[in-house]
């Protein structure tokens, strides 16, 4: 039979491992090696393999007690991240929307990745000149509102593993690449509670970004409004600052972060 172009683009080796995760999932059981085996149709020796690597991952764990595989917590923490982004979607949504009403610019929602930025919603400009960008991308925090907005409130071994993972490279000529000037940048930022990415990723992009607290107080993520340069600037710059800033504490807020709460 001819494969298909979707079937020659598969990885063999990922495909099983996630034909075998779904064969896990699927039981309310621990599954021995055979019945693995016998149930995909494969070798012993195929399964034990994917089994080993996905067991030193910790995606499947095996009973000490009679050799059985299950799934392994490493799916629970995933899954638990997956939930906790969409859950902080459907609460920012509204708020997001509210921003992009009043001034028409672009508005995204971020958390960190990997040491990275990673887009999980956004809402695209109004005006007919507008900045272009997609969910799911990761970007490097030092050059971004976003980024520099979290990166603020990571400890200070945190921030320089990740400045040191992403290397500070310069992007454009505005870009911070040195890492006393960044961390004066930081403590700016926490002082004043807001980011600006003055075209340090993108020559003509100005953002402004603000902290999100859990109802813990961790900075996980952070929200912002984005425009051309020459458009966000002067007085406009200033409402868009106070605007940005009142969004990210009312969606602390309603997180669960009652910080002026009595």
């Amino acid at each position: 039979m001819r494969e298909t172009k979707t079937e020659k683009s598969h990885v063999q080796s990922v495909a099983r491992a996630l034909q075998l995760l779904e064969m896990l999932a699927n039981e309310s059981r621990e599954l021995s090696l055979t019945e693995i085996a016998d149930g995909l149709g494969w070798p012993k020796s195929t399964a034990h393999g994917i089994l080993a690597t996905l067991r030193d991952y910790r995606f499947v764990d095996q009973s000490a007690h009679n050799g059985r595989y299950r799934l392994g917590i490493r799916l629970f923490e995933f899954g638990h991240k997956v939930a906790r982004n969409w859950d902080i979607r459907e609460i920012a949504l509204p708020v997001m929307k509210k921003l992009n009403r009043q001034f028409g610019e672009m508005v995204q929602l971020a958390t960190e990745d990997a040491g990275e930025v990673f887009y999980i919603e956004k809402i695209d400009s109004t005006h007919i000149i507008r900045i272009v960008s997609e969910l799911g991308v990761h970007l490097p925090m030092h050059c971004t509102g976003l980024g520099k907005a979290m990166l603020a409130y990571r400890t200070p071994l945190e921030m320089k593993r990740i400045l040191n993972q992403s290397g500070m490279q310069r992007m454009t000529i505005y870009t911070i690449t040195d890492l006393l000037q960044m961390d004066a940048e930081l403590m700016n930022i926490r002082n004043r509670g807001y980011a600006v990415d003055n075209q340090e990723i993108m020559e003509g992009l100005r953002c402004i970004a603000a902290p999100i607290r859990s109802k813990d107080g961790d900075v996980l993520y952070a929200i912002s409004v984005s425009g051309l340069a020459e458009r966000l600037a002067g007085d406009y710059f200033e409402r868009v600052k106070e605007a940005v800033i009142e969004a990210a504490a009312e969606i602390s807020y309603l997180m669960g972060y009652k910080e002026n709460i009595c």
